[in-house]
């Protein structure tokens, strides 16, 4: 842990017993710095940290102070046990009982998949969609429809290098969406009966491409701050024969945790180590908190071993199902992969996405969509300290749209998922992120969405519903 984040968590904790109450003032930099015996710089790194976790914001020329629902701020869940068995992947059913009943749009969606589709610039995208159709040449129709169309290829490529990673646009594949390219990927490196790493929980769609694929699960445990827990997974690495790994180095879905450059550049280490390719799932990159962007762990890949794959569904056009992947050495096996299934995502889409990208205003857009989404995390999280028990315990991530909660031992969250949906309250239970249904107390809440009295009474029902579970 690096020093500003220790001394973020000593505020952090001084905020939550009550040390430094509601609208505080919190000690200014220069005191900060002569208390505690660190930099200016060490303090301002950490106070920026504790503004993104919600905990504090700052009041122009005069000071830091603590929000004033920062007291009643919940814990942290802590990492998930460990998990290095093998495992069967068996759970598609389960998912599919679950998405299936949470499609009524009078629902309140604190388990859609998606952020409120008012926050994208679909106007705009339509014109977009007209210039690049009128301007289309008839003879790049057929020629966009193998390699995918050039400029929205370069397009992606300058965003590489905007997060420092220098790739060619021909090592460029563009997929229907990324689920796709992960497809494609776990495809090119494994086949039938073969062990694939993941992380414990996981992203559901990943286990349901497992199934279909008859691949073996290997857990690895996460930690809701922190990422992946490289030392189980060095151990794993050591002991089985895995194949490929499949993980969300940057705000991981469900929990929405992030690893620290440093932690990148280990992880990327181990698969080097052991020649281990690793499929990086990413469509949340855009989505950060911060004032830098993130660098993935495909910065780090010399050799190829990262196939990194991203998407434009989840922070400009979920309709239009455009994704891709920096395939690395693997990238003319995905290529025929590509090719031997689908051809070819929507030319129109593609050519329509590569002009926003150009001409739309897409930096201005995201940091646009990055604010709202982190002042409605703040309104939720400060919701759930409210209305749910207070043994509750509450992710805090650093971008994205989900927070993933940890209620009471007591709580079965299948069991409150049909409750809840009762009173026409959807919520992903924790048992469809783990190919053995594990987190079975676990709950992800969408917070993509306004805050309005609708969500508000919705959060104070389920929190209700929580407290209503006898302790055993």
């Amino acid at each position: 842990m690096k020093l500003y984040e220790k001394f973020a968590d000593e505020i952090a904790e001084m905020i939550h017993s009550g040390v430094l109450a509601a609208d505080e003032k919190v000690p200014s930099v220069r005191n900060a710095s002569r208390t505690w015996k660190v930099s200016p710089s060490t303090v301002f790194q950490a106070y920026y940290l504790l503004e993104r976790r919600g905990l504090i914001q700052a009041r122009a020329r005069s000071g830091y102070y603590v929000r004033a629902h920062a007291k009643g701020t919940l814990a942290e869940p802590d990492i998930s046990a460990r998990i290095t068995d093998t495992t069967d992947v068996d759970v598609s059913e389960l998912i599919f009982s679950i998405l299936g009943s949470v499609r009524d749009p009078d629902t309140v969606p604190f388990g859609s998949a998606f952020p409120c589709p008012q926050l994208f610039p679909l106007a705009r995208l339509a014109r977009s969609m007209n210039k690049s159709i009128r301007h289309l040449p008839a003879s790049q129709i057929i020629a966009d429809m193998t390699s995918g169309n050039a400029a929205l290829r370069r397009q992606i490529a300058l965003r590489y290098m905007m997060h420092g990673v220098m790739l060619s646009s021909d090592e460029l594949i563009i997929t229907n969406g990324a689920l796709e390219a992960l497809n494609l990927c776990l495809q090119a490196v494994t086949k039938p009966g073969d062990l694939v790493a993941i992380e414990s929980p996981t992203f559901y769609a990943a286990l349901q491409i497992l199934e279909r694929l008859k691949l073996k699960a290997v857990e690895i445990p996460v930690h809701p701050r922190d990422g992946i827990h490289l030392e189980t997974l060095e151990d794993s690495l050591q002991r089985l024969p895995i194949k490929a790994c499949w993980f969300m180095s940057h705000l991981h879905n469900p929990l929405g945790a992030s690893l620290s450059q440093e932690k990148k550049q280990t992880l990327y280490q181990l698969l080097e180590k052991h020649d281990v390719p690793m499929i990086e799932d990413d469509v949340y990159g855009e989505l950060y908190f911060g004032s830098e962007p993130p660098k993935p762990v495909k910065s780090f890949d010399r050799k190829g071993l990262v196939m990194h794959c991203g998407s434009f569904s989840k922070n400009l056009a979920p309709g239009y199902r455009i994704g891709w992947v920096s395939a690395g050495r693997y990238a003319e096996t995905v290529s025929r992969l590509k090719l031997m299934t689908t051809l070819s995502p929507s030319v129109p889409a593609q050519s329509a996405i590569a002009d926003y990208l150009q001409h739309g205003g897409y930096d201005r857009h995201l940091r646009k969509l990055r604010y709202t989404l982190e002042t409605r995390q703040q309104a939720m999280q400060a919701a759930i300290a409210r209305h749910f028990p207070p043994t509750t315990k509450v992710s805090r991530p650093e971008g994205g749209y989900f927070l993933w909660l940890e209620l009471p031992e007591q709580v079965d969250s299948l069991k409150l998922f049909s409750m809840a949906l009762s009173q026409g309250i959807s919520i992903a239970p924790g048992p469809i992120f783990s190919a053995t249904r594990r987190f079975e107390n676990c709950i992800r809440l969408n917070y993509g969405h306004a805050h309005t009295p609708q969500t508000e009474q919705a959060l104070a029902l389920l929190g209700k519903m929580v407290a209503s579970f006898p302790e055993s």
